[in-house]
């Protein structure tokens, strides 16, 4: 599954500015943008993928050119697509952005993962 790189490359000029040292993750074939540990926003083809906090995803999916997002069939809470039609001029695209980093900076910041300890077998 490949992500659209015109609209990463928007995504990155916006959180230079509104998060710095956000950290960019791709996994999947997809790539997500990451504040103090958690998912802000990311690309799935040409869509933009947000999360927020349950009330504000409501909202936002009242709004044009937005869907649940569904991976399994059953939508994420929280989570939503915003198609391209509706990221297509800057000022909508920074508009998603602020909320999603809005979110991700209330929540505390998440530890980094310990490695597990190796079991070795005797």
């Amino acid at each position: 599954m490949a992500f659209d790189p015109g609209l990463a490359e928007r995504i990155r000029q916006h959180l230079n500015h509104l998060a710095p040292g956000a950290l960019e993750k791709r996994v999947f074939g997809v790539v997500a943008f990451m504040i103090n540990g958690h998912m802000a926003c990311g690309i799935v083809r040409d869509s933009l993928m947000l999360r927020l906090d349950h009330e504000a995803a409501e909202r936002a999916l009242t709004r044009p050119h937005t869907r649940p997002m569904d991976f399994t069939g059953r939508p994420m809470r929280g989570m939503l697509y915003v198609e391209p039609q509706g990221t297509a001029e800057e000022s909508d695209l920074r508009g998603w952005l602020e909320m999603a980093v809005r979110h991700a900076m209330s929540l505390p910041p998440k530890q980094p993962k310990q490695p597990k300890p190796s079991r070795s077998h005797s």
